[in-house]
């Protein structure tokens, strides 16, 4: 099969593909649409972000509903609004020939009263997000009884955002016969989990093999010190002046303080995470989407659903303390057939977390050098005299030429390229003048061997010395915080430091020890000091100290804990 034709769709499917530009279907569209439109049966298509999934179950979805009823015959679930719209918009496209066909999208942080008319005005196929699902299943608004189908897109990050008690709810009353459709980057066991509870005998359809990453993306990685990660970045889009791309942070504050220094330094860079509100983010994504942002900074959760075409690169600030996220973060490059770099700024000692993540998703690591202030005036100046070569000639300059020539007559060929170039290439002259070399931070090998080390005897005490890192202890564990990320961002607001100076971390129930920067422990003790938390009094002391103990009262109830975002 090479074309849409072959696949089963009808004909005004086919001509709405025609006209968006389709040619040839992908891996995964080829093997789900036509099963998808023969066969009544449940099925989990597992295929990375950027693969067409949208058109592998959008197609025979807009294929398969009855227009000629008002009522909701489909729901499609995605963990976020930016993906909402997004499938919302191309369900409109390959519907353009059904004129009967309603899609429509509802998701939080907009009118509910709005969605819910739109709604009662009859629609065939509604796509949510599944919090506001579920409220307008609970208002009554949306009848979820004549449901025939029910599909599960990126099912993974639904379940990592925190969706499972949504999506249980939700699932557990659709009826008994409806088709699941599940589509997913990974299996992790939530999914799978999902997958046993709520389908039956599904069909399982892979491609690129399970929990495998793109083979259209490059994956790298350079060892840096904290303290040289924000300049590595500058010089990796210096280095590439065509880079169009997404940094990764583990917090917010990370991605705040990253793009404001990017931008304090000339970067068309600007942040996106938790803090915004919708209309902040709706203008970010705004400027990104068009290109007038060079680079976008972003937590995991508040990038989630990004679909953004042409992005050359993603950096990895820092390796995710989940690393299944790592696949979602790479796959926003590397979409549609084009070729992507995904570049971890990795700690000396990420060696084995490097090879932990080539095993999981199957990749192989590739260790770059961070361009050096040399190679990138270099570059950046033959770009500059390619672009006066190439640039077209006014015919308006020939009245001033020989006034021009006259004045200019003093210097030799040599003396006037070298004031072109020293006019237009300041900045990168002054910048990288006298920049030092930043690799030599630490070896491939040697690091891979210690992580082998670290994995056999969870040695957590001697490693913080290795790595010129201090261990810290905290009364606060996993009973309070629901996982590492929530954590990092406590020990940031209260400390008031970025998490780039975080180390490992090692959460108990009750209390966690964690390895930090030398020379933030100060900082840390002082943002702590007479801190409370749920009503008790926290404590921060040396991990190595035989004084450290639980302290303060456990929590009676689990409701009131204390929810920290990150």
């Amino acid at each position: 099969m090479n074309n849409f034709a072959d696949l089963g769709l009808s004909q005004p499917l086919v001509d709405s593909i025609a006209k968006l530009g389709f040619l040839e279907p992908t891996p995964i569209q080829t093997k789900a649409i036509p099963t998808l439109l023969e066969n009544e049966k449940d099925l989990v298509g597992l295929a990375q972000t950027g693969t067409g999934k949208t058109a592998a179950f959008g197609l025979p979805l807009v294929d398969l509903v009855d227009t000629s009823l008002k009522h909701t015959q489909a729901l499609v679930l995605a963990p976020t609004r930016e993906l909402c719209l997004q499938i919302t918009n191309e369900l409109a496209q390959f519907g353009k020939h059904r004129k009967k066909l309603r899609v429509q999208p509802v998701y939080g942080g907009s009118d509910i009263g709005k969605q819910i008319r739109e709604i009662k005005k009859g629609v065939q196929i509604i796509v949510a997000t599944p919090g506001r699902l579920r409220d307008l299943i609970r208002r009554k608004a949306v009848n979820i009884q004549e449901i025939r189908y029910v599909v599960l897109d990126e099912a993974d990050e639904m379940l990592n955002m925190g969706f499972k008690e949504e999506l249980d709810d939700i699932l557990s009353n659709t009826p008994e016969d409806k088709l699941t459709w599940l589509f997913s980057a990974t299996m992790p066991n939530e999914v799978r989990r999902i997958a046993k509870d709520y389908m039956e005998n599904p069909e399982e359809i892979s491609v690129g093999g399970r929990n495998t990453a793109n083979a259209d993306i490059e994956h790298q990685f350079v060892i840096v010190r904290p303290s040289n990660r924000v300049e590595t970045l500058k010089r990796f889009l210096d280095a590439d002046p065509d880079t169009f791309g997404l940094i990764f942070c583990r917090t917010r504050r990370d991605s705040k303080d990253v793009a404001d220094e990017l931008t304090q330094s000339g970067y068309n860079a600007d942040a996106l995470h938790g803090d915004l509100n919708q209309a902040q983010r709706d203008r970010v994504m705004r400027r990104f989407r068009s290109k007038q942002l060079k680079v976008l900074v972003a937590t995991d959760v508040a990038a989630r659903g990004i679909d953004v075409n042409d992005i050359t690169h993603v950096f990895h600030f820092n390796i995710p303390d989940d690393l299944s996220f790592y696949t979602h973060r790479a796959g926003r490059t590397g979409r549609a057939g084009r070729k992507g770099v995904s570049l971890v700024l990795a700690h000396p000692k990420d060696g084995h977390l490097l090879h932990r993540l080539e095993r999981k998703i199957k990749i192989q690591f590739k260790e770059v050098r961070i361009p050096t202030g040399q190679e990138i005036c270099k570059k950046q100046l033959f770009l500059h005299i390619e672009k006066i070569k190439e640039a077209e000639v006014s015919e308006d300059l020939d009245a001033f030429l020989p006034s021009i020539l006259e004045q200019l007559e003093e210097l030799d060929k040599t003396e006037l390229v070298q004031r072109v170039a020293s006019l237009s290439f300041n900045r990168f002259l002054d910048t990288y003048k006298n920049a030092p070399d930043l690799n030599g931070a630490g070896g491939r090998r040697r690091d891979r061997d210690r992580g082998r080390d670290r994995d056999r005897d969870h040695d957590r005490g001697r490693r913080s010395r290795d790595g010129k890192m201090h261990k810290l202890y905290i009364n606060v564990g996993n009973m309070d915080l629901d996982n590492k990320g929530s954590f990092i961002s406590m020990i940031c607001d209260y400390a008031k430091i970025s998490g780039s100076g975080i180390g490992k971390i090692n959460m108990q129930r009750t209390h966690t020890y964690f390895d930090v920067e030398p020379d933030l422990v100060s900082k840390i003790e002082r943002g702590f000091k007479d801190a409370t938390f749920d009503g008790r009094d926290l404590r921060v002391n040396d991990g190595d100290s035989k004084k450290r103990g639980a302290g303060g009262k456990k929590h009676k109830k689990k409701d009131k804990r204390k929810k920290w975002s990150w």
